[in-house]
């Protein structure tokens, strides 16, 4: 491995040999790395594991689908990340639901590893200087590192990329029977979003990223959710736009991750990108409504300025209890609510699924 900064590690490859560029980032989950490696949030990044034992469970079955045809355990139909970092690949596997051995999904995927890393230094290194750009390299001759250095120097920066084209759908999708409908605006949605729609009882409609308000409104829908996704809300202009339609209209609305800062930028506050991020399981959030402290699952690298929401059409909702970063906004006046974690889990907790209800509320008062 090669960061920006200069900095080289050695270590054992796995998956496929080739060499990835991206932007290394770490989560601190203990468990459900199925559901990250597939997870659209991770498109472009290189994915640091903390936990120092990886692939012991395996990988499941991706062919295998649910009775709305979504696939049942994995967040998106293909792995997102650029790159896996472990401490220790177990390289046999174990579960009464084992299909493939981790290293073997990587390469399938094509996508490179690199094992025998001191993950935990490494996480303590982001933590310090920031997340950075890095090439993995796995390869079975000698590695010229100073070329490779040279192409990562030239190599496309992450906060540069443009994402929708990669992660959206292209054209729009229908799930589930219900007789009325949700319209999620695919900015990167993960499989678990449209699960827990079709929890509450509403099929979903999933739209590319730029559709326009008018063809949302075109399929009468009960209300829109703009889901998760990778990279910066300011790169999503159309879907800004259609935000600020939708607040406008009294729409019901929920934002999740890159939804919230979207739907935040559409109301008048501002976003930033953190120094590295949340990506986890276990992050803590207090609910300012109730002052309950909930456990929420995430994944970004960038969040709504705090000092924006006062001057904002919003109310803030959710704070963080390590950090204070904003993690939820409800709107003063409109059917608009957004969170910054989660709530649909996968890999995580549950405790946050009640937000799915909060927007069935806004959509049949």
């Amino acid at each position: 491995m090669i960061f920006d900064d200069g900095t080289v590690l050695d270590g054992e490859g796995f998956g496929y040999s080739t060499t990835a560029f991206g932007e290394i980032v770490f989560n601190t989950g203990m468990v459900g790395y199925t559901e990250a490696l597939t997870d659209p949030s991770y498109n472009g990044q290189i994915l640091t594991l903390t936990y120092p034992l990886v692939g012991n469970y395996g990988v499941p079955d991706p062919s295998v689908k649910d009775s709305d045809g979504i696939s049942k355990f994995f967040e998106s139909d293909r792995m997102q990340i650029r790159g896996l970092v472990v401490h220790e690949l177990s390289l046999t596997a174990s579960h009464w639901n084992l299909a493939m051995t981790l290293d073997e999904w990587l390469y399938n995927e094509k996508v490179p590893g690199i094992s025998g890393i001191d993950t935990r230094e490494l996480t303590k290194k982001l933590r310090t200087s920031g997340v950075m750009m890095a090439a993995l390299v796995v390869s079975d001759t000698e590695i010229d590192i100073e070329k490779i250095k040279a192409e990562l120097v030239s190599a496309t920066h992450y906060n540069s990329e443009q994402f929708m084209d990669i992660v959206s759908t292209k054209k729009e999708q229908f799930f589930g029977q219900g007789n009325e409908s949700v319209v999620v605006v695919d900015t990167g949605t993960k499989n678990a979003i449209i699960r827990n729609i079709l929890e509450i009882g509403y099929k979903v409609i999933l739209v590319p990223w730029n559709t326009s308000y008018e063809k949302i409104m075109s399929y009468n829908p009960k209300g829109v959710v703009l889901s998760s996704g990778p990279g910066d809300p300011q790169k999503c202009p159309n879907t800004i736009d259609t935000a600020k339609q939708l607040i406008e209209n009294n729409v019901p609305t929920l934002g999740i991750c890159l939804g919230a800062q979207i739907i935040g930028i559409a109301g008048n506050t501002e976003t930033y990108k953190l120094k590295y991020g949340h990506r986890g399981q276990n992050k803590s959030c207090i609910n300012l409504e109730n002052n309950q402290v909930y456990v929420t699952s995430q994944n970004h690298g960038y969040g709504i300025t705090p000092e924006s929401i006062e001057k904002s059409d919003f109310k803030l909702w959710f704070t963080n209890a390590d950090d204070k970063t904003v993690e939820g906004i409800k709107h003063k006046t409109q059917n608009c609510i957004a969170v910054q974690f989660h709530p649909e889990a996968s890999p995580g907790p549950f405790d946050c699924k009640f937000v799915f209800d909060e927007l069935k509320h806004l959509m049949e008062k």
